[in-house]
């Protein structure tokens, strides 16, 4: 066996899913079954229960996922070690964020950090606030971005980024010719709603404040999918102002501030307190904190 095998099998065991697996891997979901079915052959073992239209890890499966966890680890710390050594970034940085932050927060980051450290691997895991909090928590990503606040005292919280909610519509929607509108106009139409999250707490928590209750049309798990229905006319939604920008610009959603209610949402980078950071990760770290800060001061200054 090797370590590609196993990060495969690592990724099928996380996702429950060899066809999803097989997008994060780059590869064709017949080649990720023939790596799981060279590991149970070498191990003599079945790993993973593919009955009942789902995947699930089979007994041995949960053992085997335990060694190959420590021994990707493993791997890493040594070439992160012998990086250490040669007085050069390497080996590679894993950092988790949801989708939003990495398509329109992270990229000119992850850009002058390649730039800087072309020899260093970036991993990106995308997860939900929450999965990422414990991700950080287990030492599965070197660090997270996530929305603040965040109170666990185990980890070290680092604010980068700042970003007022906007509501959305469609170009042709009748709140489009606003420039702002008020919660209670918002409250009148169909309403794209993120399923969980901080941002969904401070949405409910906006209307609550005014004894409002919101319309909701649709539940969304995708910041992207938002976007996309607001603009189909589906329904007006509340996104970050960074999330947007591009559409925007090419007209095909609408931007609208909220006139009597105001919902920031602050990122920070999160990493345990007790971990031994890298010196790419603490390049990594420092890169963020430069290029974000200053726009972060800036924002809170108005």
């Amino acid at each position: 066996m090797d370590f590609d095998q196993l990060e495969t099998f690592l990724e099928v065991a996380r996702l429950s899913s060899f066809s999803r697996a097989a997008e994060k891997r780059f590869r064709t979901q017949p080649a990720i079954s023939a790596q799981i079915r060279a590991l149970e052959e070498e191990v003599g073992a079945k790993l993973l229960d593919r009955s009942g239209g789902k995947v699930a890890l089979t007994q041995a499966g949960k053992i085997f996922q335990k060694y190959c966890e420590e021994t990707v680890q493993s791997r890493r710390s040594v070439i992160t070690a012998i990086a250490e050594v040669e007085r050069v970034p390497g080996g590679e940085i894993v950092v988790g964020a949801n989708e939003g932050t990495c398509m329109h927060v992270l990229p000119e980051v992850f850009a002058k950090f390649k730039k800087e450290y072309p020899v260093v691997g970036v991993n990106v895991r995308r997860l939900e606030s929450a999965g990422v909090l414990e991700a950080v928590i287990d030492h599965s990503v070197d660090f997270g971005v996530v929305s603040l606040p965040v109170n666990d005292k185990r980890l070290t919280v680092v604010p980068i980024h700042r970003d007022e909610m906007v509501v959305i519509c469609a170009p042709g929607h009748e709140l489009s010719k606003c420039k702002h509108v008020t919660v209670d106009q918002v409250s009148r139409f169909p309403l794209l709603m993120p399923k969980f999250g901080k941002t969904r707490d401070a949405i409910e928590e906006l209307f609550a404040s005014q004894n409002l209750t919101p319309t909701i049309s649709m539940e969304l798990d995708s910041s992207e999918l938002l976007k996309r229905f607001a603009s189909a006319d589906v329904g007006i939604g509340f996104i970050a102002k960074s999330n947007v920008q591009e559409e925007v610009k090419a007209k095909t959603l609408a931007a609208l501030t909220i006139q009597d209610g105001r919902i920031s949402r602050d990122l920070a980078l999160v990493f345990r307190k007790d971990k031994a950071l890298s010196r790419a990760a603490l390049a990594f770290i420092d890169i963020a904190v430069k290029l974000k800060q200053p726009q972060l001061e800036k924002t809170a200054a108005r």
